[in-house]
């Protein structure tokens, strides 16, 4: 076997006839049990057109099992495209197979368009998984009922349960106990639970027993694997009447029933899809309660590898990038009549949806179908879903305004606010060649002359844009004699100034001695000046730290000094270019503050001048070692942020969730002891009270973090060296990450951290016109409400919006529209009305009230076709 293969096709041990006959034997011994009382089993595939589903015989041997063994039941996790191609190739067997495909013997358990982890892509991300991917599926199984959420590997989330419930579902299963290699769920309860999801939402579930231990010697398997008599045992001392095992086989395996098959079977166990164990058992109703947090989902996957960090830097950008796009759409549909093209946006989500593929992050070397590599084909998957991006903001931008003359001397900027609060910023736009130098002026709708600056073909000022909507300016070209340079300040500052980077919120001072590490951070408070860094540390503020095993252990970029340099672009940004080592690799930082950016934005770049080793140690054998040098963050190279800060709690950012930590340290060294140290949008320290200090720290792509009882805050930014699978993950070419850090006062909801981040990922959008009506305007507002808008969308009824109450403390909000409107429904994630809005018109506009619990969504339907 390929030692970079994710071994989807290699059978646990243990198998065959010696385990059918202890199973046998110890049903036996427990007296024989009638029909109803055998233990059940869940059977079935996984897999796809992408993730191994061999087209040309798997359909086709899955008909003949079913016709051979009418005791055995299935359920498919298969990739929905999957069947295009079954279609095309083996239509025989398509067309066989559809008469399956609605008996009570066949369950498709997980429509998701291309099987993703879940806790690792943005809420709306998830939601198009399963929405694109069940119209796919019931494009060629149109009566399929979809009611059982069940998954090979641990592909799960704490919101899950509300998208469920949403699409509505009745049932969902926790377990993963075939292949648990990139993790697994916490341990809980028995039989079933009612899954608490973040708003509330619950839905029954079959969770990982408390009982339903790791397989002793094995590193991707739990005890439920194949109803082993040690097993359902277990389950019956924790007095589980109704125990259940599970498979879902890789869909590239050639095995039939998984337990055997005929009279053996029948006598000791029970094939059920997942619908027929909670429907056909005499399940008392549960009343236990799982409030499952998102650290009860436990991953271990090859966090800051090169080639993940990349990989969840191009997912990033393009889950940022879409709904963007689609919100702009909206946007220019309610103000110019703007028809948005589907077919491209449609593609467009098609090659993210791929992209955010559970393989793509776990077996990213792997050959995808013989060709390019997993990592490649990403990289194609989200340059081509930008490209359709680009494309479509083209066609948005031309019919907001005419396109620019570059050598005219007045032009129209337009700024586009895609999220639904107004917004204050600093812009950075790019002029056409013949402004270059010239002098800019200014002026907004109203006639006001702006504040700006110009360096070169590079024009700033702050924005000044409402809630989902717009503002315009004029830009009128100087004649030169008063252009502005961006100033390089290192060489006449003081050697105090040259170290010191300040604007009106913060005052940044860093100590070139000792790499360019930060030495003092004070916030500018109203009431004083506050210190944010922990001098007391033995870790420097903003210092890189990892085990270089080839170079002698501990590295630090603290070990050699730093150049420092200083430039500033007038009042609207100012930065320090920080040039150090670490273990002989050059590394540069750009610490940079905006006017009016509440965020302090760091750049890094490594310029990795051969591979090196980096992590706890030179490991050779990690293929099935419990122990794997990959886990421990500590060892990997981290940036740290060693705040001042008393007793803080951690909270971090999850799809549709903010998470409170519940761990004292991040740390573990094995298999069987992972912890859920996830980093996705943000992580946030804060002190206890209304007035405690805070500091949030933003990332441009999910990876890890680090914090402990002794350990400072930080963010995980290499790892080099064996993985899973015996695979080396190479460092190749420079490593290049971006975080922020914004200090603050109170808890992550109070300084709306969620909002801060959300301008981060969705950036004010410019575009210059050679003449644009000179208006602003605001379509939706949810103003102070904790609301965020997730996504805008045309559809052929009407425009969906979509609302997530972030922050909000559950009382009715009232939301403003510019626009008057006939019909707006609430919708489920089916397209069914759940209730009509009553609305209000008003002097601009109209608005209608809602309701929800913190972290609940409500979809809107806006009927605004004539």
């Amino acid at each position: 076997m390929n030692p970079n293969r994710k071994p989807e096709n290699r059978q646990p041990r243990h198998t065959g006839s010696c385990r059918k006959a202890a199973i046998l034997l110890f049903l036996l011994l427990l007296g024989g049990r009638s029909e109803a009382r055998r233990p059940d089993f869940v059977d079935g595939y996984h897999g796809g057109i992408y993730g191994h589903y061999p087209v040309a015989w798997k359909t086709g041997f899955i008909n003949r099992m079913l016709e051979s063994h009418p005791e055995w039941s299935i359920c498919l996790e298969i990739e929905p495209e999957t069947w295009d191609s079954v279609a095309r190739h083996t239509p025989k067997d398509y067309a066989r197979f559809q008469e399956f495909a609605t008996s009570p013997r066949v369950e498709f358990t997980n429509p998701t368009y291309a099987q993703p982890y879940c806790y690792n892509i943005s809420g709306e991300s998830l939601i198009r998984q399963f929405t694109y991917g069940i119209k796919k599926l019931k494009e060629h199984f149109p009566q399929v009922e979809l009611t059982t959420y069940a998954t090979e590997e641990p592909c799960f989330t704490s919101c899950l349960p509300q998208i469920l419930k949403l699409l509505e579902y009745r049932y969902a299963s926790l377990k993963c106990p075939n292949t648990c290699w990139g993790g697994y769920t916490a341990p809980y309860g028995g039989e079933t639970v009612k899954w608490i999801a973040p708003d509330g939402s619950s839905i029954i579930t079959s969770p990982r027993y408390a009982c339903e231990k790791l397989l002793e010697g094995s590193v991707w398997q739990t005890t439920a694997w194949g109803n082993q008599p040690e097993y359902l045992e277990a389950c019956r001392q924790a007095g589980i009447e109704h125990p259940v095992g599970m498979c879902f086989q890789d869909a590239g395996w050639k095995n039939g029933p998984w337990l055997g098959s005929g009279e053996r079977i029948r006598a000791n166990s029970r094939y059920v899809t997942w619908r027929n164990y909670f429907e056909s058992n005499d399940l008392a109703p549960t009343e236990t309660e799982y409030r499952f947090s998102q650290e009860d989902v436990r991953p271990a996957l090859m966090w800051g590898s090169q080639v993940l960090q990349r990989i969840a830097q191009q997912v990033r950008h393009a889950e940022n990038r879409l709904p963007a796009v689609e919100k702009m759409a909206v946007i220019a549909a309610w103000t110019e009549g703007f028809d948005l093209p589907q077919a491209p946006m449609d593609e467009a989500w098609r090659n993210l949806m791929l992209a955010q593929h559970h393989d793509s992050w776990i077996v990213p070397y792997n050959r995808l179908r013989g060709t390019a590599t997993w990592a490649e084909e990403v990289a194609r998957w989200t340059a081509t879903a930008d490209s359709l991006c680009r494309g479509l903001l083209g066609q948005i931008e031309e019919c907001m305004g005419e396109e620019p003359d570059p050598t005219a001397s007045r032009l129209s900027l337009r700024i586009c606010n895609t999220l639904g609060h107004a917004r204050k910023e600093t812009v950075d736009i790019p002029l056409p060649a013949a402004w270059e130098d010239t002098g800019v002026e200014v002026r907004d709708a109203s006639g006001r002359r702006v504040e700006s600056f110009c360096a070169g073909r590079r024009l700033f000022l702050t924005a000044e844009v409402p809630a989902f909507g717009f503002s315009t300016y004029e830009l009128k070209r100087g004649n030169g004699r008063n252009r502005n340079h961006n100033h390089a300040e290192t060489e006449n500052a003081s050697e105090e100034e040259k170290y010191t980077l300040e604007n009106e919120r913060y005052r940044i001072v860093v100590d070139p001695l000792r790499g360019g590490v930060i030495r003092r951070l004070t916030v500018k408070e109203p009431t004083g000046e506050v210190e944010y860094v922990d001098t007391a540390s033995g870790y420097g503020f903003g210092e890189l730290r990892g085990h270089f095993y080839n170079q002698g252990g501990f590295r630090s970029s603290t070990e050699t000094p730093a150049r420092v340099s200083k430039g500033r672009c007038g009042e609207f940004e100012s930065y320090l270019l920080i040039e150090g080592q670490i273990a002989s690799h050059p590394v540069t930082q750009r610490i940079t503050l905006r006017k009016d950016a509440p965020e302090i934005d760091f750049e890094l770049t490594i310029d990795w001048q051969h591979d090196d080793g980096i992590g706890e140690f030179d490991q050779r054998d990690a293929y099935s070692n419990n122990r794997r040098a990959c886990y421990d963050d500590r060892y990997k190279l981290n940036l740290y942020f060693p705040a001042r800060l008393a007793d803080p709690h951690l909270d971090k950012d999850a799809p549709f969730d903010v998470c409170r930590s519940r761990l004292e340290e991040t740390h573990y060294k094995s298999w069987d002891s992972i912890k859920h140290q996830i980093i996705l949008n943000w992580v946030d320290l804060a002190e206890e009270g209304r007035e405690g200090k805070g500091l949030a720290l933003l990332s441009d792509h999910t990876t890890t973090y680090c914090f402990g009882r002794n350990e400072p805050l930080a963010l995980t930014v290499q790892y080099a060296g064996q993985g899973l699978w015996g695979c080396h993950y190479p460092l190749q070419g420079p490593t290049r990450i971006r975080c922020a850090l914004v200090p603050h006062t109170g808890s992550w909801d109070r300084a709306r951290i969620d909002r801060i981040s959300a301008c981060h990922n969705e950036p004010l959008l410019c575009s210059l016109h050679a003449k644009a009506e000179m208006t602003s305007c605001s379509l939706l507002d949810l103003g102070d409400s904790g609301y965020a808008l997730t996504a805008a969308y045309p559809t052929d009824k009407g425009v969906i919006v979509r609302l997530f109450n972030a922050a909000g403390d559950g009382r009715t909000q009232r939301i403003h529209f510019g626009k008057c409107f006939d019909r707006i429904d609430k919708i489920d994630l089916n397209g069914n009305t759940t209730a009509s809005c009553r609305i209000t018109k008003e002097r601009q506009g109209c608005s209608i009230e809602c309701a929800m619990p913190r972290f609940g969504l409500t979809t809107l339907l806006i009927y605004d076709k004539q």
